[in-house]
């Protein structure tokens, strides 16, 4: 994944976007399995963070399986869940009836200005092609007053469930494949102060920048081998877009490094998050 927080170029941008739709529509059945304990985490959190409460109007950007929105529901807020994914649509009406769950586009979101008392996503922001124009629609949507929040994942050498891998890939002298579409920078937001940019270049005030961590444990390797692979886009595309040789060079450097998160009979691994709230005025 790319380490610098250059930009691709804006003509690869619509691919990048396609990619992370029609891989999201592939993973929907199998994404919460995985991230559902782990992501749940935050939605508390989260919610706090945009005051989110009895009657006040909210929006869940990238609502996946809707986690936050039954959250927000719970609270008592008229809540809409918005997913670039139909199948993640789907599956959230199944999963929480009675709330309201759209597609929609980030870049382009089919609400007027000022529509929303409060705008939450959790871990949409890594996934953004353009996070600039989908925070500036984010704003936009949200009333004088209200307030943004948004999760996204720490550095690697802290969120160790996804470093793991990520270090494994280096190891092995993996490189991205040629059709795997260039994107943004995966950790770019893990920085706070590139964090907390993009909410004050959108016109929010009073920006800031949270890490929260926590453990998470597994029962086995293979449970965050099969995780990472069945519930992520540009991670399991960049594997599996590998010569076999290498895919067997992963494997054995990942068993390698995941030795040390052993603790008696299962695995512990340090999960590490930044949260970013702002309020528009």
């Amino acid at each position: 994944m790319t380490s610098t927080n250059e930009s691709p170029p804006e003509r690869t941008i619509d691919a990048f976007n396609e990619f992370e739709k029609a891989g999201w529509e592939h993973q929907a059945s199998t994404y919460g399995q995985f991230f559902g304990p782990i992501t749940g985490r935050l939605v508390g959190p989260l919610l706090d963070a945009a005051a989110v409460g009895p009657g006040l109007r909210v929006l869940d950007l990238a609502t996946g399986p809707g986690y936050v929105a039954a959250g927000a529901s719970e609270r008592g807020a008229s809540v809409v869940g918005v997913d670039v994914a139909p199948a993640m649509v789907r599956l959230a009406r199944q999963l929480h009836p009675g709330i309201d769950f759209r597609q929609g586009d980030a870049e382009a979101l089919p609400f007027d200005d000022r529509s929303f008392d409060a705008v939450v996503s959790n871990f949409v922001v890594p996934h953004l092609g353009r996070p600039e124009l989908a925070v500036g629609e984010l704003v936009r949507v949200l009333d004088e007053g209200g307030r943004l929040a948004l999760t996204t994942w720490d550095l690697p050498e802290r969120m160790r469930l996804l470093g793991v891998l990520l270090d494994a890939f280096t190891d092995a002298g993996a490189t991205p494949p040629d059709e795997l579409p260039v994107g943004p920078p995966f950790f770019r937001f893990a920085v706070d102060e590139e964090f907390a940019g993009l909410l004050e270049a959108g016109g929010l005030t009073g920006v800031e920048v949270k890490a929260i961590s926590f453990g998470h444990s597994l029962a086995s390797a293979d449970e965050l081998w099969s995780g990472m692979l069945t519930a992520t886009v540009r991670t399991s595309a960049l594997f599996l877009g590998q010569p076999d040789q290498i895919r067997q060079r992963i494997r054995e450097a990942f068993d390698r490094r995941v030795r040390e998160y052993r603790q008696g009979d299962r695995f512990e691994f340090p999960v590490a998050v930044k949260l970013a709230l702002g309020q528009k005025r």
